[in-house]
């Protein structure tokens, strides 16, 4: 029997290029090689490329997606965080290419990925809340004071389409505002402006298969050493807790669990997707707060933590990606 050809596609224009190399890595290490011919394809600013065993670099052809030895890819394992992986444009030029791939389609990428515009979406669904916020453009005029009326501190700034908390700022006084706005702007042309809603923060897995669809345990996150959010370092130097199964009342996590699972019908989400929630422990209510539709699959990512929560191994969840995307 033939092997199936997977291009597992990582890197990206964004900050998060070296966290998805990361990602990318701990997949690769993960698939069955018996059964797969896996090729890593790095897209980079410099260009993109095929990086072999031996780790030499050799040229991806983009008009057809291939490369030497291959005349095409059965499917494209994406693990792009970012630009251009998750806001739909790799997507769309796998749609016109005819290659199956692991992600939500172009549509729900894109949405998704622009918080500015899911947040809204989100809300008018009815099924959880979402905090107030501002959506504010680079070649706009921007009135810190009429923010400030309109929103009340403390406040979250981030890049509206970004992850990893990169360029996310806590504003806790009017003085900070505009720096923060400036710092968000470096990362991405538009920027959310939210209210910051104090509680205890959890995630939710999702993957639809053939078969089934899995919600998994979900996961509390817990910032430490001086960290007051989830912040990039509070994700990857160590500066947090992650506990999973989370220590919460059964019925919260119940909650979650099923809002997660309607969100992803609602959103038209495909493969595995996290979203993420703010619950208010005084006003027991909860709040959305984005949707990663290519989480992080690093030996320590939340998702493949909460698969073998549930008794799945991560090169089982893997495959289980791989067979409900072909």
């Amino acid at each position: 029997m033939n092997k199936i050809n997977i291009a597992l596609v990582m890197g990206g224009f964004s900050g998060e290029h070296d966290i998805s190399i990361n990602s990318g890595c701990q997949v690769y290490e993960n698939l069955d090689h018996d059964k797969y011919n896996v090729y890593k394809i790095v897209i980079d600013r410099k260009g993109w490329y095929w990086l072999a065993d031996d780790g030499s670099h050799r040229a991806v052809n983009r008009g057809n997606f291939t490369v030497e030895g291959v005349d095409r890819f059965d499917l494209a394992f994406i693990i792009v965080h970012g630009n251009p992986g998750e806001n739909g444009v790799l997507q769309g030029y796998f749609d016109l290419l005819g290659i199956r791939y692991t992600t939500c389609g172009f549509y729900t990428s894109a949405l998704t990925f622009n918080k500015g515009y899911c947040n809204p979406m989100v809300r008018n669904l009815g099924i959880v809340s979402v905090a107030k916020s501002r959506l504010l453009y680079a070649d706009q005029p921007i009135e810190p004071q009429q923010l400030l009326e309109e929103l009340s501190l403390p406040l979250f700034v981030k890049p509206a389409a970004g992850g990893s908390s990169v360029a996310t700022t806590k504003v806790k006084s009017a003085d900070q505002l505009m720096p923060a706005i400036q710092e968000a702007l470096t990362e991405d042309k538009a920027v959310l402006v939210e209210e910051c809603i104090q509680g205890r923060e959890f995630d939710c897995g999702v993957l639809r298969t053939k078969e089934k669809k899995y919600v998994f345990p979900i996961t509390e996150i817990i910032p430490k050493g001086g960290h007051e959010f989830f912040d990039y370092a509070a994700k990857y130097d160590g500066f947090s807790d992650e506990v999973t199964p989370a220590q919460v009342d059964k019925e919260v996590s119940d909650h979650i669990q099923e809002v997660s699972s309607q969100l992803y019908d609602m959103l038209d989400c495909r493969g595995v997707v996290r979203f993420d929630y703010i619950y208010d422990t005084a006003k027991r209510e909860l709040f959305f707060l984005e949707v990663n539709t290519i989480p992080g699959q690093s030996s320590e990512s939340i998702v493949p933590k909460q698969a073998r929560a549930m008794g799945i191994s991560t090169r089982q969840l893997y495959e289980m990606i791989i067979q409900s995307s072909l």
